[in-house]
């Protein structure tokens, strides 16, 4: 295949990066459950206030429901996998139906709890089918700067999600290793100032917060 057009390199950066958000946001989710329900209500506050998001939600009842199936709010979690799939959906031809339809079945997933009585289990589902769907890229995509592309927007927005979540400093290393590993091989053009600044940062062994590299980490690929 040869050389990937700018339009279909954003969409497969940011099917990437959506299927991700999806991905860990809803371990977050899943992770608090328990706390909210049994221990602290206002637990749903943390979330929102690490990952940025207004809390428009005013108890954890209405977090829980509009969190995770709200198709209006741009930071639920339906929203995310909806655009997810709106950007596998345009590149099928690349990525396969096979690949598009378990994005497909994760949403479907969301449909149902939305309407059943909701349980841990339909979240289980959808990380299932995103795990498949990973895989499925790595059977069915025969482009390796698709490939490349899609998963240095998968590694980035893990970073910066592990960064606002506060995950612990390997866990960061390793996100970070794997995005630049994609990013070097996918054949797209990069902000090399941007990269340098995220990589001094996650190397230097004084560690502390890494917050400040946010912006430098969002615009490293030039999408």
């Amino acid at each position: 295949m040869g050389i990937i057009s700018l339009e279909k390199s954003n969409h497969l950066y940011w099917l990437g990066r959506y299927s991700e958000r999806a991905f860990t946001t809803i371990r977050t989710f899943m992770d608090a459950y328990d706390t909210m329900l049994d221990q602290d209500p206002n637990a749903y506050k943390h979330i929102c206030e690490k990952l940025h998001i207004p809390d428009v939600y005013g108890s954890k009842e209405v977090f829980i429901v509009n969190y995770l199936f709200d198709e209006t709010d741009p930071n639920s979690i339906y929203r995310n996998l909806s655009r997810a799939c709106d950007n596998a959906s345009v590149m099928r031809d690349m990525i396969s139906s096979t690949a598009l339809g378990y994005v497909q079945l994760a949403l479907d997933v969301m449909e149902d709890a939305k309407k059943e009585t909701f349980c841990l289990l339909h979240l289980q589902q959808v990380l299932d089918d995103l795990y498949a769907f990973w895989g499925c890229i790595d059977d069915y995509v025969e482009s390796s700067a698709c490939r490349n592309i899609m998963k240095t927007g998968r590694y980035i927005e893990r970073l910066d999600l592990y960064i606002r979540l506060d995950y612990d400093k390997k866990a960061m290393e390793l996100a970070y290793e794997r995005m630049a590993y994609r990013l070097q091989r996918s054949r797209a053009a990069y902000n090399e100032d941007n990269f340098k600044i995220v990589s001094d940062a996650i190397n230097d062994k004084k560690g502390g917060n890494l917050s400040f590299i946010l912006p430098n980490l969002n615009n490293i690929f030039k999408d």
